[in-house]
Formats: structure tokens, C-alpha cells, sequence
């Protein structure tokens, strides 16, 4: 046999199989890519495409190499020329197929996806040319020799060629067939039966939640976190570090639902969980038999899901007031074994789009979806009163500068959303990150340090701390500028005296009245926000004079680290109705507000410190003021965490200072004020 002959032979081993696998998958590509909906029969053509994609990978390149030492020498340049062309985009398909295939689809590299689908149809284009070529300019000679105008396919048929293209076929279409039997690994039942209906016939009251169904879930479908962190590993992380994540296991927390549960039973448990367990309620946990400290629904928290599964707002008065849906299932959705898990998120990082769709839908990026759980309120049905409204950080964010929505101004008055100051854009590796590789931080650092002090994480604790002292509010002393003010004892003109400014000091044995404003500057709602009826905020105004020794102080620490109960607090006060405090957080028994003070977005509040300077004073004064911070007051979190001697960590968000020289009043001054 010739050199030539057992080149051919070596050629048509690969170009037979490959003439099939090509045209099985330009068959199976553009019709998973066309396909007008996502199917189970889609998804199986995914498969199919992609395995034999692996395949056609292995034998091109021994195939490139039989060709074109065989065709090397041969002075056709058209062919010549398409022939290198459709390789070479062959090869560029092979390379972006892989790379889809081992790392996915992601947001910063789709562009890779996109070239593959192009690059196919260009290189279909330029085979067939590369064909036609080869078919026009051969030779006579060659037609009459060669038993076929295409040598490296002799002994094919296009009837081998249909076979193939069949067989592809069957198999998808009798996968989707059999999958149809395969037995769901849900059950969208209540987890625990008989399901109580205390407050009506909606399963989920007195919480505001809706589902597409109108029915139970099951956990799998809410919970399960730690699948979505196989794939978004560093948001999954950040996460675990949230309060979102231990919106369920914080002790303080536990305390009041268990409270709520012996005073009003565990249906009325409802009303909490929708926000702080979301896993909990939708599966039915909550109701007579259920527990609330049920590992899964306490290590979710806010899980993955109770975000990324909201369909649709139903309205913004807050208490869960969402509507939940689970995503549209990949194949072997839910499975426990790992080659069906291994599919299932093969198959989501193949084709995310479908995904996307369900899990980062446009509501996610309102602000209006905050209000689902920062806002509050309480009818009769729970509390046996009547209709109250509680916090409601989104109507303050509403009314504020930077919703854009209202007329004020203010130094910072473009819009801003919660999710600009909560989840903020920083670099990272997530699949989900922008083409200029930003993601959106799921550490959701707000204003709890009590969490992150009790659980040891220093790193939340931190974020939390700089987060509160990047100038959100600002303080300032007013000058005690002096119209009386007296430069020396003998009379000058006044109008000989140029100044701009009265000077500021004070007098031996005077009675001095400073005022001090809060800003609310860079808080997007109402300071404070949240719960501020067990959150602690007051003004430290102190006065020391030349030698360190106090003069006045206000809001100072006592023996007990309880801050001094005459202080100028920044909270709220509920009652019950009897007019009695409600201090333990049990919202059930309130029935309004006995005093509440709090600073809209961009406004200011001012107030004022009288005291009397005595004669042996040495000068000059030192003024400091300070806005301190305390997630929980001492009664409250020693109550909740059960610790007499729990010291939680104070901020000091904003501070400023103010000398004020001291001066004995001149005799003339003295005649004047006797007067």
C-alpha cells in the first residue's frame, strides 16, 4: 500500500465520525439556542450538544493533522485558504466550547459565550465554502480516479449521516421522556400537621406573605444556602457574616420569639418569622408541635432564597409583605447524590440565563423590596388594640432627600437607594460580577454591633464601625458669641472696630447656655432607624476646664455601664395599654409611642446645655460633644442575653470640640450689667 493510500485510510478514521458529530451538533446548537422556551427537552439537548462537543474536541486535532500533511502540497489556493480559515474557527469554536464548558457562563466573560454561537455560524459558512471549493477545482484527472469527489469521507453515506442525526435525536427525545417519571424530591406540604389556622384561613398569618402557589414549600426549596455557595463561594461567605444570615440564631432575638410563642402561642410566631426565618414559615414549621430552634431554619436565617425567590411586592406596609416563587427547575433539581448535583449545576453554569431570570429579578435592585421587612405594623387581630404603625425605615427614606421623589435638597441630595448604602458595589470573583468585576457586597452592614460582638466577629464588627463613623451624622457646638462683648475698659467707637465676628467667651461666675445641632447627614432614613425602642443613642456633652476638672457633663457612663438616665437620648418609648413601658421588645403588647425623637434624612435637631461657671475656675474651657451609639440598651440586652453583666461596645459616630477662654468681668462691664 502507498504512502498516500495509508495517509487516506488514517484520515477517513477520523473524518467519517466527524462529519457526523458535526452535523449533529449544528443541529442540536442552534436548536437548544433557538429553542422558544426552557424545557426539560432544552436542557437534555445542552447535554447532548456538550458531550459531543468533548468529542469532537478529542478527534479534531488528530484529523487537522492527517489533512493537512496529506493537502499540503496541492496548488489549489481557494481551498487552501478556506480550508486554514475553517480550521482555525473550528479550532476557536473548540477553545471557547471548552472554556463555557469548565468555567461557565459568567456576567464578566460572557462576550466568550457570544463568540462561540457567532463563531459557529461563520464557521458553517466557511466549511460549506471550503467544500464547494474542493468539489468545483478538482481536477479531471482526479474525478476520474478518486471513487468520490471527497476522498477523506469514501465509504460514507448520507443515509449513515441521517442514521446519526436520528440517533441524537432519540436519544434527547427519550431522555425527556424518562425524566418525566423521575420521582420529585419535594414535598410542598406543612412540615408539621395538622397546620393550625389561628388567624383565618391563609396559612401564612398573621404574617403578610404570599406564595405562587398559595401553599407550603418545601425547605429544600427555601433553605439549602449551601448549594448556592458551591458556585458563588465569596458571596456566600460574606453572607455567612451578615445579620441577613443570623436574623434567626441572634440570642436577643430567640428570647422574644420564645416570649412570643408562651404568650400567644406558636401560630403567632408567624409574624415575625416571614422576615427573620423565611425557611421556617413557607415550610409549615410554624404552627402547635413546631419548634423554633430548628438547626436549619436557624443557620438560614435570611436565606439565599428568602431574597432571591421574591416574585413581586404585594404591598409596602412591611411584615413580609412579599410573594414568593421558586425558580424554574434545572434537571435533577433537589437531588442529593453527586452526579445529579454535579449536572444540576453543570447545567446552570452552561446556560445561567434561565437562572438569572428566576434569581435576580428586578425587584431585587428597588428599594421598595426593603420595605417587605423594614416597615411594621400591628392590627387588631394581633394585639387586641388596634392598628398600630411601628418602624418604617422606607416611608423615612421615602420622605428624605435622597429618594428623589420629594422636593427637598441637600449636600447630598442625588438619589440613593438602601441597597447603595447596604449592599454596595466592591471588586470580587463572583460568577454574578459586572464586566468591570463588581459585585454586590453581601456583607449588608447596617447598624448591629451587638451580633457581631456576641458571636466573636471581629471582621463584621469592624465593617459595622467604620460604616457608622463615615460621617452619617455630623455634630457642632454653637459659638457663644458675645453682643456684649468688651475688648477694654475705656469707650471707643464702635464703628472704629472693624469685625466680622463676635468674639466668644465667657465671664467668671456666669450662667453659659451652649447649644448643640445633630445632622442627619448621610443616613438614608430617619436617625436612628430600626428598632429604636431598645436601641441606644444620646449626646455626651462634657466640659472640663484649664486643669482637667469637670464642670458640666451629660450623658456620662455610671458604675454599671448604664448611661445617665437625664441624658439627651435619640429613641422611641412604646407603651403598653396601660401606659406602661414596653421594654422587653414584646411589640404584641404595644399599643403606640409615649415619646419618640429621631432626625429625618437631611435634617437637623438642636438642643442646648445650661451650666454655671464658677469663680475658681481656671480657663480656658474645653467643650467636647459626641453622638453615642449602642445597639441595645443595657435592661433590654442583659434581659435578652440572659447576662447581668453584658457590657455591648459603644460607637462614638461623630464628635467635635470648643475652647472657650474664661475671663473676669471688667469693672465697666460690671457697671454696665448692674445696671
Amino acid at each position: 500500500m502507498s504512502l498516500q493510500n495509508s495517509q487516506m485510510l488514517a484520515e477517513r478514521r477520523y473524518a467519517r465520525p466527524l462529519a457526523g458529530l458535526i452535523l449533529v451538533l449544528i443541529w442540536s446548537g442552534y436548536l437548544s439556542w433557538g429553542w422558544p422556551a426552557f424545557s426539560v427537552f432544552q436542557q437534555w439537548l445542552w447535554l447532548l450538544h456538550t458531550f459531543l462537543g468533548l468529542a469532537l474536541s478529542a478527534a479534531l486535532l488528530p484529523y487537522l493533522f492527517l489533512h493537512f500533511r496529506r493537502t499540503i502540497g496541492l496548488k489549489r489556493s481557494w481551498v487552501a485558504f478556506s480550508g486554514i480559515l475553517a480550521a482555525l474557527l473550528v479550532v476557536a469554536l473548540v477553545v471557547t466550547g471548552l472554556h463555557v464548558v469548565l468555567f461557565g457562563q459568567s456576567e464578566a466573560e460572557r462576550w466568550v459565550f457570544q463568540s462561540h454561537v457567532w463563531l459557529s455560524a461563520v464557521a458553517v459558512a466557511i466549511l460549506v465554502g471550503h467544500v464547494a471549493f474542493h468539489a468545483l477545482s478538482l481536477p479531471e484527472r482526479r474525478k476520474n480516479k478518486e471513487p468520490s469527489r471527497f476522498p477523506s469521507l469514501a465509504g460514507s453515506s448520507a443515509k449513515g449521516l441521517v442514521t446519526i442525526t436520528v440517533i441524537g435525536f432519540l436519544f434527547v427525545a427519550g431522555a425527556t421522556f424518562a425524566y418525566q417519571f423521575r420521582t420529585s424530591p419535594y414535598s410542598d406540604t406543612p412540615a408539621i400537621e395538622p397546620y393550625g389556622y389561628s388567624y383565618g384561613e391563609h396559612p401564612f398569618r398573621p404574617s403578610q406573605t404570599e406564595t405562587s402557589t398559595g401553599g407550603f414549600f418545601d425547605v429544600k426549596r427555601v433553605g439549602g444556602s449551601e448549594r448556592c455557595a458551591s458556585c458563588h463561594l465569596e458571596i456566600a461567605e460574606q453572607w455567612q457574616a451578615s445579620i441577613h444570615a443570623q436574623a434567626a440564631s441572634d440570642k436577643t432575638y430567640q428570647t422574644n420569639i420564645k416570649l412570643l410563642s408562651e404568650r400567644k402561642g406558636m401560630d403567632a410566631t408567624r409574624y415575625c418569622e416571614g422576615c427573620h426565618a423565611p425557611v421556617a414559615l413557607l415550610s409549615g414549621q410554624l404552627t402547635k408541635g413546631g419548634k423554633l430552634d430548628t438547626p436549619g431554619h436557624m443557620q438560614q436565617g435570611v436565606s439565599c432564597m428568602a431574597c432571591h425567590g421574591i416574585e413581586r411586592i404585594e404591598h409596602l406596609k412591611g411584615v413580609a409583605s412579599y410573594r414568593f416563587a421558586p425558580p424554574q427547575a434545572y434537571l435533577f433539581d433537589g437531588a442529593d447524590r453527586s452526579l445529579p448535583v454535579f449536572l444540576h449545576n453543570f447545567l446552570i453554569r452552561l446556560k445561567p440565563e434561565q437562572h438569572k431570570a428566576d434569581l435576580a429579578k428586578s425587584v431585587l435592585a428597588a428599594p421598595e423590596i426593603c420595605a417587605t421587612c423594614h416597615a411594621q405594623f400591628m392590627d387588631k387581630d394581633f394585639n387586641n388594640w388596634g392598628w398600630v404603625k411601628m418602624q418604617d425605615d422606607y416611608t423615612a427614606w421615602l420622605n428624605g432627600p435622597y429618594s428623589g421623589q420629594t422636593r427637598q435638597t441637600f449636600a447630598h441630595a442625588q438619589q440613593r437607594r438602601c441597597q447603595d448604602c447596604h449592599f454596595p458595589l466592591q471588586p470580587g470573583k463572583d460568577p454574578s460580577a459586572s464586566p468591570e468585576g463588581l459585585i454586590k457586597t453581601h456583607f449588608n452592614v447596617g447598624a448591629n454591633t451587638a451580633v457581631p460582638w456576641v458571636t466573636r466577629n471581629e471582621g463584621q464588627l469592624e465593617r459595622t464601625r467604620r460604616f457608622l463613623t463615615a460621617d452619617q451624622v455630623r455634630i457642632s457646638i454653637d459659638k457663644p458669641n458675645r453682643n456684649d462683648a468688651v475688648e477694654t475698659a475705656r469707650h471707643v467707637d464702635p464703628s472704629l472696630i472693624p469685625s466680622t465676628e463676635a468674639p466668644a467667651y465667657c465671664y467668671l461666675g456666669e450662667k453659659v447656655t451652649l447649644k448643640v445641632a445633630v445632622t442627619n447627614a448621610q443616613v438614608g432614613h430617619a436617625f436612628p432607624g430600626g428598632t429604636t425602642d431598645i436601641n441606644e443613642v444620646w449626646i455626651h456633652f462634657l466640659v472640663k476646664d484649664g486643669q482637667g476638672r469637670t464642670v458640666y457633663e451629660s450623658g456620662q457612663l455610671d458604675a454599671g455601664n448604664n448611661v445617665e438616665p437625664n441624658a439627651y437620648f435619640y429613641r422611641s418609648i412604646p407603651i403598653d395599654r396601660q401606659g406602661n413601658a414596653v421594654w422587653r421588645h414584646d411589640l404584641f403588647n404595644m399599643v403606640g409611642d409615649s415619646f419618640k425623637r429621631t432626625i429625618p434624612p437631611g435634617g437637623s435637631d438642636v438642643t442646648s446645655y445650661t451650666f454655671t461657671i464658677s469663680d475658681d475656675t481656671k480657663g480656658p474651657l474645653t467643650v467636647t460633644a459626641g453622638i453615642n451609639y449602642r445597639k441595645l440598651n443595657n435592661r433590654y440586652a442583659r434581659w435578652a442575653f440572659k447576662d447581668d453583666r453584658l457590657e455591648l461596645p459603644i460607637v462614638e459616630m461623630a464628635a467635635t470640640s470648643l475652647t472657650l477662654p474664661v475671663k473676669i468681668r471688667p469693672q465697666v462691664a460690671n457697671a454696665a450689667y448692674d445696671q
